[in-house]
């Protein structure tokens, strides 16, 4: 079985930006929105003095996606090789996923009308190549593989590395970081989810919209199944438009 991941070493991490460059050249994501990020944290003081970092973020592709869940539409879903899509025939562009999410890894595409986000550059893999993140960042501290192959070089940097990932949240997050403790503080301080848990419009939509689209849908074929036989019986033959 193959599951996809990636581990990012922040001791190498610059902050130069030019994997989020490359992924918004590559995916045409808006200029305030994009799938991945570089966010700078620090200098801040510590029992050991000045201390900082940077908290590289893009999509978990979690073993248990709390968006996947969430999707009223099953839009979203997480493939066998691990890795988390929207399929945007499906996508009716409510956003419910995007509060589900606790890394904040989702937005709402306002051109096209559907939720982006961060899928490993799913068609760059499909033709042998990396992601885009991956073979742009200039210090190579970031590792891409399928996690299950000991010989990738994901798995080959696994050993010490940690998942953003609260306590109770249980999510089983397939990007991991490299990092030394007082980095690692500052990173899960700030950006560690809570966990996830559906707010009552999110549960409405999930439990509610859900058969509620399904119903409509039958009830568009059965509309359309009536006025058929119902011509037929009248001697009337149906005209397709």
């Amino acid at each position: 079985m193959t599951t996809y991941g990636m581990v990012i070493d922040l001791n190498r991490c610059v902050g130069c930006q030019a994997c989020v460059a490359a992924c918004k050249v590559q995916w045409g994501a808006p200029e305030a929105e994009s799938r991945d990020w570089v966010v700078p944290i620090g200098p801040v003081r510590d029992s050991q003095g000045l201390v900082s970092t940077f908290y590289v973020g893009l999509c978990m592709h979690c073993d248990r996606p709390a968006c996947v869940e969430a999707c009223p539409s099953k839009a979203t879903f997480k493939r066998e090789d691990g890795v988390v899509v929207v399929d945007t025939e499906l996508c009716i562009g409510c956003g419910v996923c995007i509060s589900a999410c606790p890394y904040g890894a989702r937005y709402f595409h306002e051109q096209r009308k559907k939720v982006d986000k961060c899928d490993l550059c799913s068609s760059r893999l499909a033709r042998g190549e990396q992601p885009a993140c991956v073979e742009t960042c200039i210090t190579s501290c970031r590792h891409f593989g399928d996690l299950e192959d000991p010989k990738s070089d994901a798995s080959l940097h696994l050993p010490g590395s940690r998942r953003l990932e609260s306590g109770d949240a249980r999510l089983g997050p397939n990007v991991r970081y490299l990092a030394g403790d007082r980095q690692w503080r500052l990173i899960h301080d700030r950006f560690a989810p809570p966990a996830p848990e559906l707010s009552t419009p999110a549960w409405l939509l999930s439990r509610v919209a859900r058969p509620l689209i399904l119903l409509a849908i039958g009830a568009t074929f059965l509309g359309q199944a009536v006025a058929f036989f119902t011509q037929l019986r009248r001697g009337e033959h149906p005209i397709e438009e």
